[in-house]
């Protein structure tokens, strides 16, 4: 006999399955009888915690942005004490993920915001301020590196981290067009190199007089 889930587990378990399923059929085709199959519960129990399909949705972004501030946290390269190496180290792990089938690495964030930016304004703010979370935090070493090596530009560090998850959001894009994670790796090595040459470059495009 299956054992109970306990209080929270069944929302986890639908908010789960939510991310797997959006991630790969998109938010507009993903239906609320799509997530409780693939979570293996009810739709009383799904309406027992969400009031819609949007509601959900809301909360997956939550859930999914908690998720990957706890893993970027502890990844390997929060090790570095060279916050130029942290940055790399940050791309470096973004690209080890990069693996398996689009729906396996492509970003829950990135897939909602492009189908419901327009017709959901919640949950474009959601995704938005998500997106921009690890940026922000991306954002302190990178300007932790550039004061480090006495670097001046004519650009904020937060454009930079953003910057980044432009490309990557980016190359989600590409790899779901092609079927492949080959140009996505392609396109983060890309900005790897450009990065390593704003760290390791006096002389700045746009660098203030």
């Amino acid at each position: 006999m299956p054992r109970p889930k306990q209080p929270g587990e069944a929302r986890k378990t639908v908010l789960d399955a939510a991310i797997a399923v959006i991630r790969a059929k998109g938010y507009a085709d993903t239906t609320v009888d799509d997530i409780c199959r693939a979570g293996g519960v009810t739709k009383g129990t799904f309406f027992h915690y969400f009031k819609s399909k949007e509601d959900m949705a809301l909360a997956a972004a939550d859930h999914w942005g908690a998720m990957v501030n706890a893993e970027f946290a502890n990844a390997p390269y929060q090790r570095q004490t060279d916050p130029a190496e942290r940055v790399l180290g940050y791309i470096d792990y973004r690209k080890s993920l990069l693996t398996g089938e689009p729906a396996d690495f492509t970003c829950l964030l990135g897939t909602m915001v492009q189908e419901a930016f327009d017709t959901h304004p919640r949950i474009r703010a959601a995704c938005e301020r998500h997106i921009r979370e690890p940026a922000a935090i991306l954002a302190l070493d990178i300007e932790a590196a550039l004061k480090q090596r006495g670097i001046v530009t004519g650009w904020s560090p937060e454009s930079l981290a953003l910057h980044t998850q432009a490309v990557l959001q980016g190359a989600f894009i590409l790899a779901k067009a092609s079927q492949s994670p080959q140009v996505a790796i392609e396109s983060v090595d890309h900005l790897r190199r450009y990065l390593a040459f704003v760290f390791d470059s006096p002389e700045q495009p746009g660098q203030a007089p």
